[in-house]
């Protein structure tokens, strides 16, 4: 008896450039045996704003409002090696009040790049309950933004070359202490609901998995270097701001596999909490209410020389001139090292500025990841690289 065998012409299909599943427009070419992905090759570039050269072109205190548009999610974690870059190369030190403003600053925006990326991960699953409570839970995290600089998700133009812009307002301190108290629960629930879910283990579990020798050769970092058995933290390499002071430790998991990656973004979510509670504890100064107490006894001063600018920043000209020299800064962001090139010339604005976003060196790792695969977990394993094309074209 003959057996026929059934001959099928490989098929090239575009997903995109409109979104797929992610923030930005993004163009995958696939080509399928059927469902099963043959071959896969990411097409960028459709974001390209030139921020790069935008920041030559302006003074460092200029272009921190341009900063959100890379990474919308971390907008924050944009100023922050933005304005670290200065600093290092400048040798300028920052008053601890505003390293522990901006930590707790930094956190919150790591909690809300997480949340943000939990509920629609789990949404490309088909699951639509926990993307409602990302977004809840998200809510009481942009007002304490919008109470800070005036704005709830991007363009905060809240950290300064030398520290912060403003101090803390009033009440503020004790909002962020009901948020940690109430977050900390509904990361449980979380976990109730989703985690052992049989549906969702199926769906990730054993799916798109980097080892730890190929996290490193591709070049990954956060919870993608993470969830591969790599315990690479900058914030405990580099010793930045005042990290140093906190009782944490680096979330990490072996598998290196979809559901290692939600697990070590949740885990991060509770490492995130603590650095929280721990910094608005010792936060030098204390509350709003004992500075004000304090600043009424000393009596009043200008606002240069005043207790309460000197407390969280260093005074800085606008026309300060960055000091001749190069140096790379990096900060852990929420998808990992982001990092800044800086060459100075002694002049207000830098004479090369070069941003190293983590989710363009993550996204490298796509066509390796999904050779092999069906068409259905295309973007579970794209989702769980967490990747905002803002910054990955910049």
């Amino acid at each position: 008896m003959v057996q026929l065998e059934t001959r099928t012409e490989p098929m090239v299909i575009n997903f995109g450039p409109h979104h797929p599943s992610m923030h930005g427009c993004f163009r995958i070419m696939v080509t399928l045996d059927g469902e099963d992905v043959i071959d896969c090759e990411p097409v960028i570039g459709y974001l390209h704003r030139g921020m790069e050269k935008i920041a030559e072109s302006r003074t460092s205190t200029m272009f921190i409002p341009y900063t959100s548009r890379w990474d919308y999610y971390g907008g924050l974690f944009n100023e922050a090696v933005t304005v670290n870059a200065v600093e290092k190369l400048a040798d300028i030190e920052v008053p601890k009040r505003a390293s522990y403003i901006r930590v707790i600053l930094l956190e919150l925006t790591r909690l809300v790049n997480h949340l943000l990326w939990v509920g629609p991960f789990v949404m490309d699953m088909g699951a639509q309950t926990l993307f409602f409570y990302s977004l809840r839970d998200r809510e009481p995290i942009l007002d304490l933004f919008e109470a800070v600089s005036g704005y709830r998700m991007v363009n905060h133009n809240y950290f300064r070359v030398g520290g912060v812009a403003a101090d803390l307002p009033y009440g503020w301190t004790e909002k962020c202490q009901d948020f940690v108290d109430y977050l900390a629960p509904k990361l449980d629930e979380y976990e109730r609901l989703v985690t052992d879910n049989p549906v969702f283990r199926r769906r990730c579990e054993g799916l798109g998995v980097v080892t730890r020798d190929q996290a490193i050769s591709w070049g990954c970092s956060g919870p993608m270097l993470r969830a591969s058995g790599v315990q690479w933290d900058l914030r405990k390499v580099d010793h930045y701001e005042c990290y140093d002071d906190f009782d944490w430790q680096v979330a990490w998991r072996p598998e290196g596999d979809c559901l290692a990656r939600y697990r070590v973004r949740l885990d991060e979510m509770r490492q995130s909490l603590k650095v929280i509670q721990q910094a608005l504890d010792g936060l030098p100064g204390g509350s709003w209410e004992t500075l004000e107490a304090k600043r009424l006894a000393e009596g009043p001063k200008s606002p240069w020389d005043g207790f309460d600018y000197q407390f969280i920043a260093k005074k800085i000209a606008p026309t300060f001139k960055i000091p001749a020299g190069e140096h790379y800064v990096r900060v852990e962001s929420g998808r990992g090292e982001l990092g800044i090139f800086l060459i100075g010339n002694e002049s207000p604005m830098p004479w090369r500025w070069k941003i190293r976003p983590a989710d363009f060196n993550n996204l490298q790792v796509l066509p390796y990841l999904l050779k092999g695969q069906k068409v259905a977990d295309i973007f579970v394993i794209l989702g769980s690289i967490d990747v905002v094309m803002g910054s990955v074209d910049r």
